[in-house]
């Protein structure tokens, strides 16, 4: 998941791959979920995922994530203009695609807006009527688990090539546990790009998923940096 490439196109790998990401797993949501459910977009995010590591992933590291990003700023993985940049890019590409998602949507004769667009909430607009409380709590433990995953790759010795397979999975599994939940966030450019498109409450709870994920990037950075030092420490001995 750490970039390799120092030219631009990193950071339009990274608007193109949060966009395609948004797309595919909103896309799901918003189109199929009568006929896929939790299950299904759960897959639809996880396998986009999963591919978007291995397309893009030599390219920027495919963050395609606010939050990925601010872990690997903290663990010393990616400077702060090139952070700053791509979480630029992601909020750009999240909006894209749920923009895009929005016009395939509009395209049907009985669509509606009313229903909703995928957008993630609390309260009466949890999918299960669940408190602030209990969707930031669910937001910083998935969102955690994620970023444990993905940190997890770029260790010395994570064998190659299994990176996309594994956090692929976790995202699709997170979904089944949160989708009820909060209609799974866990990425902010995710939850931005609804929301610019549903406006309303939807931005007005914004915050929730960017308190909780900015949070959980910094527990699983001091977490990283902190089992490194504990290394460290135990090999000088």
């Amino acid at each position: 998941m750490e970039q390799v490439s120092g030219t631009f196109s990193r950071y339009i790998s990274e608007f193109l791959g949060t966009g395609i990401l948004v797309l595919m797993g909103v896309g799901s949501a918003v189109i199929a979920d009568g006929s896929i459910g939790a299950l299904g977009i759960g897959l639809a995010f996880g396998l986009t995922l999963m591919f978007l590591v291995y397309a893009i992933g030599p390219k920027s590291g495919c963050h395609i994530n606010p939050a990925v990003t601010l872990t690997m700023l903290f663990t010393g993985h990616i400077k702060l203009v090139d952070a700053f940049l791509y979480m630029v890019m992601q909020l750009l590409g999240g909006i894209a695609g749920a923009y895009i998602v929005y016009l395939i949507a509009t395209g049907k004769a009985d669509f509606n807006m009313v229903v909703g667009f995928a957008s993630n909430g609390f309260a009466n607009h949890s999918p299960g009527g669940y408190s602030m409380e209990a969707v930031m709590l669910t937001e910083f433990l998935m969102t955690s688990i994620l970023l444990m995953a993905i940190v997890s790759t770029v260790r010395p010795g994570f064998p190659l090539g299994s990176s996309g397979l594994v956090i692929g999975l976790v995202l699709a599994a997170i979904h089944l546990v949160s989708v009820p939940i909060s209609n799974t966030s866990v990425n902010f450019a995710r939850s931005l790009g609804t929301a610019v498109i549903e406006k309303g409450w939807a931005m007005e709870q914004l915050w929730v998923f960017a308190v909780a994920q900015a949070a959980a990037a910094i527990f699983v950075g001091a977490m990283y940096r902190g089992y490194r030092y504990c290394s460290y420490k135990m090999h000088a001995i």
